[in-house]
């Protein structure tokens, strides 16, 4: 990827991200994790946790989820996405997760749980890992209306860098997804992105299986990631003054 350059929202926020680096902060989140009797639940699409407070603050400075406002200040609880519960849960192992009321510590379970709920969840959670194991924050781009948006840093610190859009090619039968595949949406999504100042990041997810097995999914798809830019041809003339002469053109 070829950075612009952080947008730090506060002069000195650099500095406090680099006394606190975000692989640390993981790390506890991990030990705390593994350690500890939490259990996600399935609620809708996403998964529900109660958190005790030390959680709640690794959560929080992780990024990790969206903690819900409630009556109780003594109870915490965050809302985790499909791709953040099995990114916790598979890639760094220390998440239970409970599904059919029972907790499951087995990863092809909740694999194959995620894709009866979401067909395309395989794909999706290919591109969510390759941009984590970058050490980007990545966090839902509904907003955005991309899929992601990814954070150098905590994004209370810093301004999200890239609008990231997934796409992919089937193995079998030669599928492809349709994003991005009209003019039109190109054009929309380049300029919505660009009045926010993120660059655009098409994921495209490659050599997918139909089968969607774990493991063999992660270890035979690979991810192309390509930059999408504005072509201003303000930019790209030749600043060499023109000089006719004579006859030239007789």
């Amino acid at each position: 990827m070829e950075l612009s350059g952080p947008r730090w929202k506060c002069k000195n926020f650099a500095q406090i991200a680099d006394s606190n680096p975000m692989s640390e902060i993981v790390t506890q989140l991990k030990v705390y994790l593994s350690n500890s009797e939490s259990t996600a639940l399935p609620i809708g699409t996403d998964f529900l946790l109660e958190t005790a407070p030390e959680l709640t603050d690794l959560l929080n400075r992780t990024s990790f989820g969206q903690q819900l406002k409630t009556s109780n200040d003594a109870k915490h609880y965050f809302q985790l996405s499909p791709e953040e519960a099995f990114y916790l849960h598979h890639s760094l192992e220390c998440l239970k997760v409970s599904i059919n009321n029972t907790t499951s510590t087995n990863s092809n379970e909740l694999w194959n749980y995620m894709r009866t709920r979401s067909e395309l969840f395989p794909i999706y959670y290919r591109a969510y890992l390759h941009l984590r194991s970058k050490n980007w924050i990545v966090k839902l781009g509904t907003r955005n209306g991309v899929d992601y948006v990814v954070y150098r840093h905590h994004p209370a610190l810093v301004h999200s860098e890239y609008a990231v859009i997934v796409d992919w090619e089937m193995e079998i039968e030669e599928k492809k997804g349709d994003r991005l595949k009209v003019w039109s949406d190109l054009h929309c999504a380049i300029r919505a992105c660009n009045g926010v100042a993120k660059a655009v990041l098409l994921l495209n997810v490659m050599g997918c299986d139909v089968n969607f097995s774990l493991p063999e999914f992660l270890e035979r798809t690979t991810v192309d990631e390509r930059q999408i830019t504005r072509w201003l041809p303000s930019q790209c003339r030749d600043d060499c003054e023109l000089v006719e002469r004579k006859g030239e053109y007789d």
